[in-house]
């Protein structure tokens, strides 16, 4: 009996080790993409979701291009300043919630422009699912930390 529970947890622990490792090799697998390729991947996965037209299509993809430039740049910027040991002062972090939120608000504009109604409609309860979902990630990785 004892040597069926130690199996059953070493197999419990190998499976969650592999599902782990998984998970981080595809995070790494979406960085590698270009701006266009993620631009592509996201207008495809919007016209699946909300039956876009072509002309919606080609609107969304030279956004959603603009956008992933922008934070791939960003990311960059990031991780050299995180690699050289430097810390943002509260002013720089105030700033960068403050830019953030700007863009979020000018994307959320740019959409209502680009969807009809009822596919804006369906956006937004898509991206309230998907921000519930990440939260929880979030909150999960956070105490995984500690």
């Amino acid at each position: 009996m004892r040597k069926l529970v130690l199996v059953a947890l070493l197999l419990t622990g190998i499976t969650a080790m592999a599902q782990e490792k998984n998970r981080k090799e595809g995070r790494r697998h979406m960085a590698d993409f270009t701006p266009e390729q993620m631009a592509t991947l996201q207008t495809k996965r919007m016209t699946l979701a909300l039956d876009l037209t072509a002309d919606q299509q080609s609107k969304l993809q030279e956004m959603f291009t603009k956008n992933a430039a922008e934070r791939k740049a960003k990311m960059e910027a990031h991780k050299a300043q995180r690699e050289s040991g430097e810390s943002l002062s509260d002013d720089e972090k105030f700033a960068l919630q403050n830019e953030r939120l700007d863009n979020q608000i000018a994307h959320k504009k740019e959409m209502k422009a680009i969807l009809d109604d009822t596919q804006y409609a369906k956006w937004e309860k898509m991206r309230a699912k998907r921000g519930k979902h990440a939260k929880g990630k979030e909150r999960q990785h956070r105490a995984q930390k500690k």
